[in-house]
């Protein structure tokens, strides 16, 4: 099924530089559609291509006039940026609230046409779990807004470059006998592959239906988390037993050792997102957009035993010290 595109306009990303943010990217430009990323203050050191012509705007999602600026002319919104993406520790509150707040507020004002979230399955503001709980203050946040828009409730996304898998490959490399998981690793996932998502995101900005509503989508199968980590424990020749650790111990574990080692693959977040079923309709995709989905054993051999987890250990690095930076200010 395919949608074209109606008309062609200035579209806002944010997280554009980052992994599902740079798909989505690819995929806009695809369809001719002019974007320009926003980007933060502490992103200035990300190099573009050369020889390029690349729309830019810098701005603090916090900062209202910066943002006024960065949304002349721009028509849609796509909103990627989030705490798991900048960096683990950051405020909750400011980067999945308040900024939102902000930047749907601000939108509102500037006269954009529509605002695209990227959310989780799960997101409620009565979550006990504080990422689901802010995910869903900042939905609510934009559907009162007034700007019309299309919120995506996805579930664990995957590709090269990702979080969640080079995080999962982290714990199998660091943990040199046995490596701990949440509870027994029966709660079910459902892993949708980044290029799905991507398109679904870029798609739904020619479909009607989809404005002011809520998307639940993921991929075409439901895994357990172990189910998963063995998956990717026979791509990398691992063959770790795995230990059953109480959930709330995990996270204080995590915590714990992630104090003593920034480069440690785990975040109190993917445990909050472990803590119960994270899936939607097997069907979304097709039903919506047309898509046949990936499987995850069908993808996942962009996983190299030695390439990711460097991969991985650098992107921690540059994590921590963009978040050093902040502080310092």
């Amino acid at each position: 099924m395919k949608f074209p595109a109606i008309i062609t306009r200035m579209i806002l990303i944010t997280g554009g530089i980052g992994f599902i943010g740079g798909e989505l990217v690819r995929q806009l430009s695809a369809m001719g559609q002019p974007y320009r990323y926003l980007l933060q203050p502490g992103d200035r050191k990300y190099i573009f291509p050369r020889n390029i012509d690349i729309d830019v705007a810098v701005s603090s999602l916090s900062d209202e006039r910066g943002l006024k600026a960065a949304l002349r002319d721009v028509d849609v919104i796509y909103h990627l940026a989030s705490v798991e993406q900048i960096a683990g520790h950051q405020d909750l509150q400011q980067v999945e609230v308040r900024d939102v707040e902000m930047l749907a507020k601000t939108a509102y004002a500037s006269g954009v046409r529509r605002f695209f979230y990227l959310s989780h399955l799960g997101a409620d503001r009565a979550s006990a779990f504080g990422l689901m709980k802010a995910k869903g203050i900042a939905e609510h946040a934009i559907r009162q807004s007034g700007v019309p828009y299309t919120i995506f409730r996805s579930s664990m996304v995957y590709g090269a470059g990702d979080i969640f898998s080079a995080y999962l490959v982290g714990l199998l490399k660091v943990f040199p006998f046995v490596v701990p998981i949440p509870g027994d690793g029966s709660v079910l996932l459902q892993p949708i592959w980044v290029q799905d998502l991507a398109a679904c995101l870029a798609w739904a900005l020619d479909m009607p239906d989809t404005v002011n509503s809520v998307l639940e989508i993921g991929g075409p199968e439901y895994l357990s988390f172990r189910e998963v980590l063995t998956a990717i424990a026979a791509e990398i020749g691992s063959s770790k037993r795995l230990m059953q650790i109480n959930p709330l111990r995990m996270n204080r574990f995590v915590q714990y050792i992630q104090g003593l080692r920034k480069d440690f693959p785990g975040s109190a977040f993917w445990l909050d997102y472990l803590a119960e079923n994270r899936v939607c309709a097997l069907d979304s995709l097709p039903r919506v957009f047309g898509i046949n989905p990936a499987r995850f054993q069908q993808k996942i051999s962009y996983l190299k035993p030695q390439k990711e987890f460097l991969i991985f250990k650098r992107r921690r690095r540059a994590l921590a010290s963009l978040s050093n930076n902040e502080r310092k200010k």
